[in-house]
């Protein structure tokens, strides 16, 4: 074979494995960055390129709307969590703006000031302790993948499902978490959600709809439920029940990001233990607000409008919007808009 032979056939190999198209009719062996082309596509809708998520992860999140990342948080960390949620429920804290839940079953008995009285924590980013679990570098570098790199952090959460009483209101209905949000792009809105402890269906763990991101926002009411509904627990009036539900069952430490347009929601806890979980609902800085008058968020900003009111005692008009305003924080970039 002569020099300008061999030359040739080596360019044929070479052009075969960067670009099968430019070898057209040609046969070789796949390269695992041809196979990963086909598996996974180049452009993904859900997340962004910034090198922390692998092409498997990416199409996982963009097929199925979630991603569990295994220990991600410290036990030293949750344990911290674990001491300022206790004092807080204990008066030995006082938090400015935040909203303590109790279950509609003991809501109304008589219950000492500690946490088998409280169901859940809402809105506690006056609370330095709390709050550092917002700005965890990483955290915030995974939610960079979904938000981009002007990130507020919106809603916080510190959930304590009681032991169920019988009557099954420690569930929480199905539903969408973008229903609360007068905010868009829904995809640039993305929720960390960390088990305290191992959490599995026994205690109630998160279940979830795959795929069900890529629908629309619902109707939300409140479920016809004979034992009950807790404030707030909307849930999605009309589903496919039949859509496949995976259980996540996480050990303390884990991390689920998910999207706001999933369909989620949990079991009853029927141990005689208290399941706890934190979370952050981030957005991007710019992201804008949007008047939900006339849609199907209407009843939301009713019920959220009004116990604002009661709360602050505010007389003056005030919308969805306005409520939301005051919670957001920056952690990371600028605020841009949001």
């Amino acid at each position: 074979m002569g020099e300008a032979t061999a030359t040739a056939a080596r360019l044929g190999t070479i052009l075969r494995h960067l670009s099968p198209r430019l070898a057209d009719g040609l046969t070789t062996f796949p390269t695992s960055a041809q196979i990963a082309s086909v598996k996974y596509p180049m452009e993904y809708r859900y997340t962004l390129d910034n090198n922390l998520l692998t092409p498997e992860q990416r199409h996982f999140y963009d097929e199925n709307g979630y991603l569990l990342i295994k220990n991600l948080v410290s036990d030293e960390d949750i344990e911290r969590f674990r001491n300022e949620f206790a004092k807080i429920c204990k008066k030995e804290v006082q938090v400015p703006g935040l909203i303590i839940m109790r279950d509609v079953a003991i809501a109304k008995s008589e219950f000492v000031p500690d946490q088998k009285a409280v169901t859940k924590i809402q809105d506690f980013q006056e609370d330095e302790e709390l709050f550092r679990y917002c700005s965890m570098p990483q955290i915030l570098k995974y939610v960079e993948c979904f938000t981009g790199p002007n990130i507020m952090a919106m809603h916080t959460m510190l959930i304590n499902k009681p032991p169920d009483s019988g009557k099954k209101t420690s569930r929480h209905p199905m539903h969408q978490d973008l229903h609360y949000f007068p905010f868009r792009p829904a995809d640039l809105v993305v929720c960390a959600w960390t088990a305290m402890e191992r959490i599995d269906r026994s205690n109630g763990c998160l279940v979830v709809l795959p795929g069900t991101h890529k629908g629309s926002l619902k109707q939300h009411d409140y479920p016809d439920w004979e034992g009950g509904v807790n404030k707030m627990y909307h849930g999605v009036r009309d589903y496919n029940k039949s859509l496949p539900r995976v259980h996540l069952v996480m050990e303390k430490g884990d991390t689920v990001f998910f999207h706001p347009l999933l369909i989620h929601g949990s079991g009853m806890n029927s141990t005689e233990g208290f399941r706890k979980a934190i979370s952050c609902h981030y957005a991007s800085a710019d992201c804008h607000y949007i008047d939900v008058k006339g849609t199907s968020q209407e009843n939301i900003e009713k019920e959220v409008v009004e116990i604002a009111r009661r709360k602050y005692s505010v007389s003056t008009p005030i919308t969805l919007k306005d409520t939301w305003m005051i919670r957001g924080r920056l952690v990371k970039g600028e605020r841009t808009n949001l």
